[in-house]
């Protein structure tokens, strides 16, 4: 386990650094991903995108959600989204892949979850004015400029074609966005020896999201709850279902480190465009999360509580 994550340089695509002279904290990647994650997750809860992964024959919510969000990675094996995904049963994953290639093919849901997505976005009062043309252009720029390495789910977004219109390039870029964030904490998970399955008990554990709403969303029954409970608990890091100040630590660590490794795609932005970025995203955010499909409480466990705030603060 190493004890910090040290702030690299993001990298364009062809390999050139980047450079930034601006003294920018993790914190600010955090505030970025409160904002650009609710417009991605429409995608998981607006009933547009469920009337149309249902449509191409999807048995089930599970399959439809396996199927749009694995798409980009092609025809593979479960085992292979199972280790991506990270934090699912793998019996989940697999009742639902590679039957649902035989239902629709990746095509097929790639077109689905976008073209929902963005009618459940015009559906929440986000046209195509001003903002959502600058939204979409500056988070597009940092999500061609993120970092590739080690990161399969955004390497596999990242050779998707770009959307032209702009509330489809804007759900395309947070899409990407969200899934480099989430390869790099599935990189920093591993790195702090934490398993998929004991990373949800952890993050319940925290208190970020109800235990039941992990427990009924990532597949564990009362018996498998308190075996990753006991091996957390084995390690120090838990002591009667909650963190104990090791596990506190550590889970803190965690986070921060994530937010470390998600700093630098924001590198290709200058401090303006960066607060022209928030202003303009973070509005649209709060049109989204106003549209009443997303839960208030959410596997991601974000906070709301930053969102009445329109700037980045780098001045």
């Amino acid at each position: 386990m190493f004890e910090f994550c040290a702030r690299s340089p993001a990298t364009r695509p062809g390999g050139s650094w980047l450079t930034s002279d601006v003294d920018r904290q993790p914190t600010l990647a955090r505030r970025f991903f409160e904002r650009l994650e609710p417009v991605h997750a429409i995608t998981y809860f607006a009933p547009e995108a469920r009337s149309a992964l249902d449509g191409l024959g999807y048995k089930s919510f599970w399959m439809g959600y396996f199927a749009a969000r694995s798409a980009p990675l092609g025809v593979v094996p479960a085992e292979v989204v199972t280790a991506a995904f990270y934090n699912f049963a793998p019996h989940r994953v697999a009742k639902a892949l590679p039957a649902a290639w035989d239902v629709a093919a990746p095509a097929d849901a790639l077109r689905a979850r976008l073209e929902s997505a963005v009618a459940a976005l015009k559906r929440y009062g986000v046209g195509d004015g001003d903002d959502v043309t600058v939204a979409a252009d500056l988070a597009a720029e940092v999500a061609r400029n993120a970092s590739v390495d080690g990161r399969p789910l955004f390497a596999a977004n990242a050779a998707l074609p770009w959307p032209d219109e702009p509330l489809a390039k804007l759900w395309h870029a947070t899409t990407l966005l969200r899934e480099q964030r989430g390869d790099g904490h599935v990189a920093v998970l591993l790195a702090h020896g934490i398993s998929g399955r004991e990373s949800n008990v952890l993050h319940a554990a925290a208190g970020r999201v109800p235990r039941e709403m992990i427990m009924r969303s990532r597949d564990y029954d009362d018996e498998q709850w308190r075996f990753y409970e006991d091996r957390l608990a084995s390690r120090g890091l838990l002591r009667g279902g909650g963190l104990t100040d090791a596990g506190r630590d550590l889970k803190q660590r965690i986070e921060d480190c994530t937010d470390t490794l998600a700093l630098p795609a924001l590198d290709a932005l200058d401090d303006d465009e960066v607060e022209a970025l928030f202003r303009a995203l973070t509005p649209i955010t709060r049109k989204v999360i106003a549209g009443g499909d997303l839960p208030v409480a959410t596997p991601m466990g974000l906070s709301r509580d930053d969102l009445d705030d329109d700037s980045a603060h780098l001045a």
